[in-house]
């Protein structure tokens, strides 16, 4: 599905053309495979290159070097970057960001409008679309009037109405309340798992990323963990050393393991860290 083959991208920090050129690198020799219907969490701090690799994905941006293919096409190919696009689609941290249009059904059409698709297979797309949102209430409605959470499932709704294989998220949870949280995450649940969409997902709740088939941790633009959840945040340690967390059961019980505490395994979420307490009784 996607191939990153020595990925290195610069950004440039100056603009006159009379200064000497100076770069600053974001992403260094980067290798990494994404499966099709595979879930992958990436995590980093500020600055560690997960929003690069996003938008290097979704052909916003290109490689300073290296290649990146998706579904076999390779994003430098200038012919190729709306189908890849309309393959590999992304949901950004802020939904007005992507808002253009006045009400929530033309929002939800403007992807597949773009991509030339026309009535009566548009009209399907968009009702489907929003339906699996659970936005059908709201379809007259306009994008100013929504909560951040609604917001964020019409944007949703729209790279669903494309009929991408992939979905890009960069943080689609950060502006939002609890209750949007868990909303936008049982979607993008419903997504990788019913519909089989492949699924990208950059976050720093360490909740989200559990949830995950993979975690891939960037630091300084370079690979630095991964593995499964559970592989990944193991490794107690080695996060704290990358300004990371792990999920607030699995440092609770790292705590207790070195009060003298023995577990099986660590556990990622409230369910596991009962069981293994209930063990020790």
């Amino acid at each position: 599905m996607i191939k990153i083959e020595n990925l290195n991208f610069s950004y440039k920090n100056n603009s006159d053309e009379n200064e000497n050129v100076e770069y600053t690198a974001a992403l260094n020799d980067l290798d990494l495979s994404i499966n099709k219907g595979e879930f992958v969490a990436i995590l980093g701090h500020n600055g560690s290159g997960k929003s690069t690799l996003a938008k290097l994905l979704n052909g916003q941006i290109f490689p300073t070097s290296g290649d990146i293919l998706i579904c076999g096409m390779n994003t430098k190919d200038d012919k190729k970057i709306w189908e890849i696009r309309e393959k590999c689609s992304m949901v950004f941290q802020n939904p007005d960001n992507q808002m253009v249009a006045t009400t929530v059904e033309n929002e939800v059409a403007f992807g597949p409008e773009n991509l030339q698709i026309k009535n009566p297979e548009l009209r399907q797309r968009v009702d489907e679309a929003i339906k699996l949102v659970g936005m059908q209430d709201y379809i007259k409605k306009s994008p100013s009037e929504l909560s951040g959470g609604q917001k964020q499932r019409v944007s949703i709704a729209g790279v669903i109405a494309m009929l991408s294989d992939c979905i890009i998220f960069d943080e689609p949870t950060a502006m939002l309340d609890p209750k949007g949280r868990a909303d936008v995450m049982n979607i993008i649940h419903d997504l990788n798992k019913k519909y089989k969409k492949t699924v990208v997902h950059i976050t720093h709740y360490m909740e989200e990323a559990a949830l995950a088939d993979r975690i891939i941790v960037l630091n300084k633009g370079k690979k630095a963990l991964e593995g499964s959840a559970r592989e990944v945040f193991s490794n107690v340690k080695e996060m704290k050393d990358l300004g990371l967390t792990v999920p607030q059961v699995t440092e609770i019980a790292y705590e207790l393991e070195k009060e003298g505490y023995n577990f099986d395994k660590l556990p990622l979420n409230i369910e596991e860290f009962l069981e293994l307490v209930w063990k020790l009784n």
